[in-house]
């Protein structure tokens, strides 16, 4: 009965033996599986290959990339060479205008000469046509004093004809320059002498010696004076 028990014990223990083992045994393989697995994604991932990055983050390659920075650079180019031309053709445009100009300005300036000419042209020969009845007034009266040797005629022509020519400068805006018994003006007066007089003021013209004139606000001569004082 002993014995049994024993060999009994014996298959048990063998059994449970045995059932330990290929417990191990599935453990290992199953283990050494997972180690393989992660050993080859390792490999896997060690062992690949490096490749250039040809994708920017919106999914774009280089050579897409480069295509675009080209054509940017192609269409900022020929805007340029537009401007560029549209700037030659007003620079022309400018030259053109100031060509014409310069030389519409040089026409000017000789137009200009021109008609000062004439202007001081016509102005001689309206004032010796104003001048002319002068002349004739004078042969007339050379013809009288060989006619008629009367002082008095000769005076009396020579009045007429002082008198008409005193009336044509005024009617041509001469004007005579006031001078004795005025104050002196350097403007107008040109002192030749001075006088020490008590009985006078101060700078007062007491003699004319040639009576001067002047057109509007010119001086044509200035009056040669004495001053006193």
């Amino acid at each position: 009965m002993s014995d049994k028990r024993q060999k009994n014990q014996a298959e048990a223990s063998s059994a449970e033996n045995l059932n330990s083992t290929d417990s191990d045994v599935i453990t290992g393989n199953m283990s050494g599986s997972a180690e393989e697995s992660e050993a080859g994604d390792t490999a896997g991932t060690d062992g690949k290959a490096e490749t250039p990055d040809t994708e920017d983050g919106h999914g774009n390659t280089g050579g897409e990339n480069e295509t675009a920075e080209t054509k940017a650079l192609k269409e900022e180019l020929e805007a340029v060479k537009s401007e560029l031309e549209e700037q030659k053709k007003k620079c022309g445009e400018y030259l053109d205008r100031l060509q014409r100009t310069a030389a519409e300005f040089d026409n000017f300036k000789k137009r200009t000469v021109k008609e000062k000419e004439a202007l001081y042209d016509d102005a001689v020969c309206d004032v010796i046509r104003e001048f002319l009845p002068v002349i004739d007034n004078l042969e007339r009266a050379q013809n009288a004093v060989s006619a008629d040797s009367s002082a008095q005629s000769l005076k009396d022509g020579v009045e007429m004809v002082f008198k008409q020519f005193r009336d044509i400068l005024k009617k041509i805006g001469v004007e005579e320059i006031k001078a004795l018994n005025e104050t002196f003006d350097p403007l107008l007066h040109n002192a030749v002498m001075h006088v020490e007089d008590e009985s006078l003021g101060t700078s007062v013209i007491v003699e004319e010696f040639q009576k001067g004139y002047r057109y509007k606000d010119k001086v044509v001569r200035h009056s040669m004076v004495k001053v006193a004082n």
